[in-house]
Parts: C-alpha cells; structure tokens; sequence
C-alpha cells in the first residue's frame, strides 16, 4: 500500500443507490441495496463472488481499527468494515488483505493445495508444504524450506503462514501472479493493481447489472498502510454517497486513496 496519490476528483454522474445501507445486514449481500433496475450478478457457491459477498461486517458505524487498535484517521473514505482479525503486526496492508481473502476463500473449500503465493524474490510459499511441518528460512534475499514447523491446518498455524507471506509479498509479486483481465470482462474477485513502492492495490467484492440497460455497477474493498481492516470503499466520483462505481465510468479509476487505470485490471488464474 502507498499513502501518495491520494485521488481527488470532481463528482460526475454516474449511478447512485438511494438507500445507502440496510443497517442490519451483517455481510455484504445483506448490507448494500442495489440501485433501482439492477439484479445482482449470479455466482455459484463455490465461486470467489459467492464467498466475498458474505463477507462478514461490522455493525454499521464501525470504525476500521489498524493492527496497534487506533481507529483508521479518515473514515470518510469507507462505507462498512469487515469483520475479520488482522493480527498485532504492521502486515495487514493492501495487497496482503487481496492475499489473504483468495487462501481464506480456497480454505473454505477445503483446496489447501491450491494457497502459494510468490514472495517478491519469486520464491513459492506453499501452504500445503508448511502444513507437512516444513517452514521457510530467510536469510538476506534467498529463501528455503526447512523441516522445523509444526504439521496441520490449524487455524493458528495457517495465520503464522498468511504472516510470514505479508512479510515477504506485496503489490510487485502479486501484480505478477495475477493476469490482465479486460475492463469489460471484469468479475467478482478481480482486483486493481500498481506493482511498486508505494503500490496498492483493491478488490471487486460485487457486481449488479441493469435488467434494461445492461449497464454493470461494482463495489471495491481494501486494506491500507499501516496494517489495518479491510473497508469497503465508498466512491468519490459521484455527488451522492454511494459504494456503487459503474463499469462506463472514464478512466483513470479514482477510488479514495488511489487512482488507478483500466489497464490495471487483474484477475487470479
């Protein structure tokens, strides 16, 4: 994550939801109506889609609490906090939140062979390695395995592999382990990001479509710097609050701390 860039624009008109919240929704699906005409799109349930719409929130007025406990200084920028533990260290930032929703999504199903991730040197961490006990040795730039870990999928176990991933991976690695996806193909779970230092980086946790215009609308989330909750973003494009960006809205794509291009779109293979 990065705090430069901070995105500013003029409010254009794009659409807007009346009802902004249903305050007692406690996950996505559930909190956020959608704008007059629009159908959600249909995910399985065992798609990214299904699992990020039933994300857990917080009750509505929530601040985003970063990982020392302080409240996050701009609450302005996010509509909901997730409900979701992000540790006491300062790890928890954009790219690693976008890492950990896809390892907590293939865990739900059970598909622990599928969580790797590539640290910034390019090595692999494999998860179904550290649960066989090994654990990965860093010494300067090279990393290796090395049986000294403790065997299993316990939920404690898993968090110390997601932590050692957030030390050593970022915005450049999963920049690259990601695919470019068209502006107009996007999906649920694609995720807009800059590769740098600072990069960021948020995540496509719904989608709508108009049932006579076919017009798509999305909403985003994100962690940031220092380590703190994952937030669902409001958007600052258009004059009445809303958590709603539409799919035919101008490029460059300015959310409220980043702006970012339609080029920047990704998707996980």
């Amino acid at each position: 994550c990065g705090d430069e860039n901070q995105a500013s624009s003029e409010p254009t008109n794009h659409s807007t939801d009346p009802h902004p919240v249903h305050s007692n929704g406690n996950n996505i699906e559930t909190r956020f109506p959608l704008p007059e005409g629009f159908q959600r799109i249909q995910c399985s349930p065992k798609e990214f889609g299904f699992f990020l719409r039933r994300l857990p929130l917080k009750p509505e007025g929530s601040l985003v609490k970063k990982f020392d406990g302080n409240s996050k200084s701009n609450p302005d920028v996010y509509a909901a906090v997730v409900d979701l533990p992000i540790g006491k260290k300062d790890l928890h930032q954009c790219a690693d939140a976008i890492i950990r929703l896809r390892a907590d999504y293939l865990r739900s199903l059970n598909r622990q062979m599928d969580i790797r991730f590539h640290f910034t040197n390019g090595f692999l961490a494999e998860y179904s390695k550290w649960t066989e006990g090994q654990l990965i040795k860093v010494i300067g730039n090279n990393c290796s395995w090395e049986n000294t870990g403790i065997k299993g999928d316990a939920d404690d176990n898993y968090w110390k592999y997601l932590e050692m991933v957030f030390n050593y991976a970022g915005t450049l690695s999963l920049s690259k382990e990601l695919k470019s996806q068209k502006w107009e193909d996007m999906q649920i779970g694609d995720v807009l990001i800059y590769g740098g230092s600072p990069g960021h980086a948020v995540i496509v946790v719904d989608m709508a479509e108009h049932s006579i215009t076919h017009e798509k609308i999305f909403m985003l989330a994100q962690s940031y710097m220092p380590a703190q909750e994952i937030q669902i973003l409001y958007n600052p494009n258009v004059k009445t609050k809303t958590v709603w960006y539409s799919l035919k809205m101008d490029n460059p794509i300015v959310t409220p701390e980043w702006t970012f291009e339609k080029s920047e779109l990704k998707k996980f293979l």
